[in-house]
């Protein structure tokens, strides 16, 4: 299945057999002092800045949020994904907390923005597909309702079939709906990365959608993050992942050998085009 984003001048193609396609996470004031006292203060260099690092690490997409004590969302989410637009020519990924900002958003946005995000949750569904499908958006679906993240992957899988039944009454193909099956720390819950993995696996296997998953989330609160967030990536994308949100700096090269060993890397041209680059 190909899922198609694109922003003033580029596209790009999310599929269950090409190359992996990054979302790069770093737009995002949550627990980043200097980012959410700019995002106040209305400077946006530091916004600008990190949009372009990340796109010169190689993210394919970049996720925007803005929402912090002090921001007036509404005015300036789309005010900040104006001005990334024309920094960086990579589609963006619009996430939001207040539905009224995502429609602020979406009104400005020049192109085919993926929105972040919609969950199983009946407010949800019903405030936030009417303006996906309205401004011809793709979705995250996150596989979660009123009762929260199911434990059971079985469960996961049912609500990701709600959401895309949802969808499609609202005019949003399968196509353009990118489901998530929400990783959870594995320092709190030594069986979340199989739950979550299991749910993904379930997910292709029956609704063939492609698939996101915030990775840095699988490791919150232990040591040497990088390390497991490696080997969640490596079987991640082997089970279903095709677009992970992720820290691309870090994690690309990661990604990159992932890519050849699965692959989807002809005679690694990918990979060895990363690593000229890199060397003197």
């Amino acid at each position: 299945m190909r899922t198609v984003v694109s922003g003033v001048s580029k596209e790009v193609w999310i599929t269950d057999d090409g190359p992996t396609v990054l979302i790069g996470e770093r737009i995002n004031p949550s627990g980043r002092r200097t980012l959410a006292e700019a995002l106040r203060n209305r400077d946006f260099d530091a916004v600008l800045k990190e949009a372009v690092a990340q796109v010169e690490a190689g993210a394919d997409i970049l996720d925007v949020n803005v929402a912090c004590p002090g921001v007036d969302e509404i005015a300036v989410l789309p005010q900040v994904l104006e001005k990334v637009a024309t920094s960086v020519d990579v589609p963006l990924c619009i996430d939001f907390n207040h539905p009224d900002a995502l429609k602020a958003a979406l009104k400005v946005y020049k192109g085919k923005p993926l929105v972040n995000s919609v969950t199983g949750e009946e407010s949800s569904l019903n405030e936030i597909l009417p303006l996906v499908g309205e401004y011809g958006a793709a979705v995250i679906g996150l596989t979660m309702n009123k009762s929260g993240i199911p434990k059971d992957p079985a469960q996961r899988l049912a609500v990701a079939r709600t959401i895309l039944e949802r969808a499609r009454s609202f005019g949003i193909p399968p196509e353009d709906v990118i489901i998530d099956c929400l990783a959870l720390t594995v320092g709190a819950d030594s069986q979340a990365c199989l739950t979550t993995l299991e749910a993904v696996r379930q997910v292709k296997e029956e609704l063939g959608v492609n698939q996101t998953l915030g990775a840095s989330n699988i490791s919150f609160g232990l040591p040497e993050r990088n390390l497991i967030n490696h080997s969640f990536l490596t079987l991640a994308i082997s089970s279903g992942v095709t677009c992970p949100t992720v820290d691309v700096a870090r994690l690309r090269p990661a990604v990159l050998s992932i890519d050849l060993l699965l692959g989807r890397d002809r005679f690694a041209q990918r990979y060895l085009r990363s690593f000229r680059r890199q060397t003197p």
